[in-house]
């Protein structure tokens, strides 16, 4: 019982914290790591777009193949316009950040540090990688981080062996990627935050357009019924009507904040087998030299005929 009201508590206070003091950094992956087993859907949508509500293209460079339980690099590519800024959760405006996840197959993962080239360790200077969960070692998540340095994030990673661990095979398997720029639009919740558009819940008159201490803006409209409504704006987007406005339900009030979206894609790799390489390339081998042979061979049938004058 003690355990279950000091959870009860945790998670309390933990909720009561996000509301009231907001982090951007907790926008990604936090939310997906508390709220979803599994960041990828049954339909293939990647958990991220149920906050992260606008489309944007991410872009991913991962090997054709790779060998059995070698160091190969997977390269998440997030493009948008250098100096673009959003609004934070205080609302003042804060630089874009990024934010990304890879979904490997089972038996890949993050490479071990030691193993990193010195170009990888370059490469990933300033990046911390992260497994979405203990259980989960093939899914790694990178973020937030200052997008501007970071529209390339490169993956370390390592391939299983087969040969050691016989639960993983050679062949060709899917990869899952996504990759964010900004906060999101929604909370898991179903709130919206202040990265999003407000629209009018009913329609009628604007009376009064007031801001709060905690810097929202109170909007007053007058219905056709003579009832006074209260549409509260959080801190941040700016306002689009004025006082008299007539609005119709629906009709936005601010603009849309966001510049910022998500993006997702599915890509392939072989986990190829040096014997069967080896294979391959003394199959072809020797379909070419049988070839020549036949070549030589019709060579010498027509110089037999040529010399008896066939």
């Amino acid at each position: 019982m003690r355990r279950l009201i000091t959870f009860f508590l945790s998670s309390s206070l933990l909720a009561l914290s996000i509301f009231i003091l907001p982090s951007a950094s907790w926008a990604y992956p936090f939310w997906a790591q508390q709220n979803y087993e599994n960041p990828r859907e049954a339909t293939g949508k990647i958990v991220c777009a149920n906050c992260h509500l606008a489309n944007m293209k991410t872009q991913a460079e991962v090997p054709q193949s790779v060998a059995a339980d070698s160091v190969f690099k997977a390269v998440v590519k997030i493009p948008y316009k250098n100096g673009t800024e959003e609004i934070g959760a205080d609302g003042s405006k804060v630089p874009l950040q990024v934010g990304a996840l890879v979904m490997l197959p089972d038996g890949f993962k993050l490479a071990p540090q030691d193993r990193w080239t010195e170009d990888i360790k370059e490469e990933t200077k300033g990046v911390y990688f992260s497994q979405y969960s203990e259980e989960k070692e093939n899914i790694i998540i990178v973020g937030p981080l200052p997008g501007d340095q970071n529209k390339e994030i490169v993956f370390p990673l390592l391939s299983p062996n087969p040969r050691v661990d016989k639960q993983y095979h050679f062949g060709k398997y899917s990869i899952h990627v996504g990759g964010n720029r900004g906060r999101g639009q929604v909370y898991p919740t179903g709130e919206k935050s202040n990265n999003n558009f407000y629209t009018a819940e009913n329609a009628g008159q604007v009376t009064a357009i007031e801001p709060t201490e905690d810097g929202s803006t109170l909007i007053t409209l007058l219905t056709e019924e003579g009832e006074l409504l209260n549409e509260t704006i959080p801190v941040g987007p700016t306002i689009l009507v004025n006082i008299g406005d007539k609005l119709e339900k629906g009709a936005l009030l601010t603009e849309n904040p966001n510049v910022g979206g998500f993006g997702q894609l599915d890509t392939e790799i072989v986990l190829q087998s040096y014997a069967r390489v080896i294979g391959l390339v003394v199959f072809l081998g020797g379909v070419a030299l049988s070839q020549i042979m036949l070549v030589l061979k019709k060579k010498q049938v027509e110089k037999v005929q040529a010399a008896e004058g066939i």
